[in-house]
């Protein structure tokens, strides 16, 4: 098998909630599908997506794609590209222009494992096909009323984790959507907090006792601190023995390694980068370091998490991208189901080809309705 061709749709469109947390927000998505095309036919499908700028019109990112990636994979079999090392020296050591890294990843391992007629999470070693899931809301911007309905919905399809964002100027803020959540769900559900390094060590210690006071009990708290503060995460997993630290989320392959080494984690925050998530994953655990997957693009890090030894958890934030693909990852009563389909199991949706296709940056204005998510509360 050998690349040939690749094929690139851009997609720009609403969100049907806003998304964010203590730094940023989004109320639109910007997205294009990557298609690597073989010599044998088989379509290997990533994702391009950008958080909080639009990406470029169509043909500026085919002439990056053509420029920077494509003379190093053309002709190249998917496989050997998914396991090749680079000499990380210099000038060789840089980000592509655009957000290419992750979707290139995720499309190359699904030729590899379409090519050997594998589900790609059995390729990589699996020995379950299902990794439970926390209803995350990306809550931050929510009015305290559909902040409330949000996770009471998820509660009653069967969720029982639930991690709502914190990090407000006004921790009274925070402490009443600890509140509000915990009346959301059921008794005895499991809570995590994550601040988006909205605090400093010091400030983190004193605002985790005075919830603790409050009678939470929480699962973890996510990115409470600077992603590079590896001695206050240290002092924070000393000084919070009764919760646990999540980091990691915003640290390349290499700084997770460092995190780990120099002790700053309890659960490592992996997401989206198949290479780099497994190649992590096994250093973890190496360390007996648990693993989180945070969000990945239409779930498919429930591959890597049926894969990883360390995984309990797998994020999942009800965003409105299924539309894109035939057939989402099956989420039921809290459970993500790794698919058995060759590869990842998700091919671009035609319908979604035609009538979500943005080949110009559209003015936020222009966007219109949302698609249908049939995820959430109220789903037509």
């Amino acid at each position: 098998m050998r690349i040939v061709e690749f094929r690139i749709t851009r997609f720009q469109f609403a969100r049907e909630r806003v998304i964010g947390d203590s730094q940023v927000r989004a109320d639109d998505a910007n997205v294009a599908a990557l298609e690597l095309i073989a010599d044998t036919g088989a379509v290997g499908l990533g994702f391009i997506q950008t958080l909080f700028f639009p990406l470029p019109d169509l043909a500026e990112i085919e002439r990056v794609f053509v420029s920077e990636v494509w003379p190093n994979i053309e002709g190249q079999p998917p496989a050997a590209l998914a396991h090749r090392l680079g000499r990380p020296r210099g000038g060789n050591q840089r980000a592509y222009t655009l957000p290419f890294h992750e979707a290139l990843q995720v499309a190359l391992w699904d030729l590899a494992a379409k090519e050997v007629d594998l589900p790609l999470h059995k390729l990589l070693g699996s020995r379950r096909d299902k990794v439970e899931a926390y209803a995350s809301g990306l809550d931050f911007h929510l009015s305290d009323h559909d902040f409330s309905e949000f996770f009471g919905h998820a509660d009653s399809i069967g969720y029982r984790a639930f991690k709502i964002k914190v990090g407000h100027k006004d921790f009274e803020w925070d402490l009443n959507r600890l509140k509000l959540v915990a009346k959301a769900v059921r008794p005895g559900a499991l809570l995590m907090i994550d601040a988006n390094e909205a605090w400093g060590a010091k400030e983190a210690v004193t605002k985790l006792e005075v919830i603790r006071r409050a009678g939470y009990d929480l699962l973890w708290v996510e990115d409470p601190i600077l992603r590079n503060d590896f001695e206050g995460l240290r002092l924070l997993r000393e000084s919070c023995s009764w919760t646990m630290i999540n980091s990691g989320e915003y640290l390349d392959a290499s700084g997770k390694r460092q995190l780990m080494q120099a002790g700053g984690t309890d659960i490592l925050n992996v997401h989206g980068q198949v290479t780099d998530v497994m190649r992590i994953g096994w250093l973890a655990a190496e360390m007996g370091i648990p693993v989180s997957l945070g969000n990945t693009f239409l779930e498919i890090g429930v591959h890597m998490a049926a894969a990883l030894p360390e995984v309990q958890w797998l994020e999942y934030s009800f965003q409105n991208f299924d539309h894109l693909v035939d057939e989402p990852i099956r989420i039921a009563d809290g459970w993500a189901y790794a698919p058995d389909r060759p590869g990842h199991g998700l091919v671009l949706n035609e319908t979604a080809r035609r009538e979500w296709a943005r080949p110009k940056l559209l003015p936020r204005a222009e966007l219109g309705d949302a698609p249908f998510n049939p995820r959430v509360k109220n789903a037509r």
